[in-house]
């Protein structure tokens, strides 16, 4: 039998205090907002935003991304409690981390910075914490009938039917997505509208579709979970 062996964290102990710091009316306002449907999810996310935080302080010559909306949009909404944010940023980092997601919120300028990949960013999460990227990082894993989603494209999206296809447009007239034609009475209805609730596509698609529909498009990216 062969057991898989589990990384030694590497992150400095130091750190047990940031993760262990509450902010219940930060996972009050997720609730609220719906970007969560239960305090355990937002509990999660914060856990997340938090240990993003850390390994971006730790790796000064790096630039990681933020490669999940909504663990994002629980750091923007956290940064929006101002008072409280400020005072966590000087306890445990000793400066303002300010919201950056395409960088780590300690990089030296003055020094060549390595970019990096997914593949990068999810081994060295593993390296550090000692424990592999949870799927509370994969955004698309938590899309609902009754989650409520929005288009992250500023100005108005359109549809263009090519074929048997219908492509999802930005103002710019560049495809975000293409899905059959089937799904038509679905993306047009997602270009007209700005927030929406997956269970309240139309088009005849049962449950399933509209999940799968909802889910391709979150991943790709072209839709997040509402704020």
């Amino acid at each position: 039998m062969t057991i898989t062996e589990v990384p030694t964290p590497e992150v400095d102990s130091g750190f047990n205090d940031v993760f262990a710091f509450e902010a219940p009316y930060l996972i009050e306002k997720l609730i609220k907002n719906s970007i969560v449907d239960t305090a355990g999810e937002a509990e999660e996310l914060f856990r997340e935003v938090k240990r993003y935080l850390v390994l971006c302080d730790q790796d000064d010559d790096r630039v990681w991304n933020m490669y999940s909306l909504r663990v994002d949009e629980a750091w923007h909404q956290f940064i929006l409690f101002t008072r409280q944010y400020i005072d966590f940023c000087d306890r445990y980092f000793g400066r303002y981390v300010p919201h950056n997601p395409s960088n780590s919120p300690n990089v030296d300028l003055s020094r060549p910075i390595e970019k990096t990949s997914f593949k990068e960013f999810n081994a060295r999460y593993e390296q550090l914490f000692g424990v592999p990227l949870p799927d509370i990082w994969f955004d698309e894993k938590y899309v609902t009938l009754h989650r409520r989603l929005f288009s992250r494209w500023a100005g108005p999206l359109a549809t263009r039917v090519d074929g048997d296809m219908v492509n999802l447009l930005n103002a710019d007239g560049d495809v975000l997505f293409a899905v059959n034609d089937l799904a038509r009475p679905a993306m047009e209805f997602i270009a007209s509208t700005g927030a929406f609730y997956v269970r309240e596509l139309p088009g005849g698609l049962d449950d399933d579709d509209k999940i799968a529909l909802a889910t391709a498009l979150v991943e790709s990216r072209v839709l997040r979970s509402a704020s």
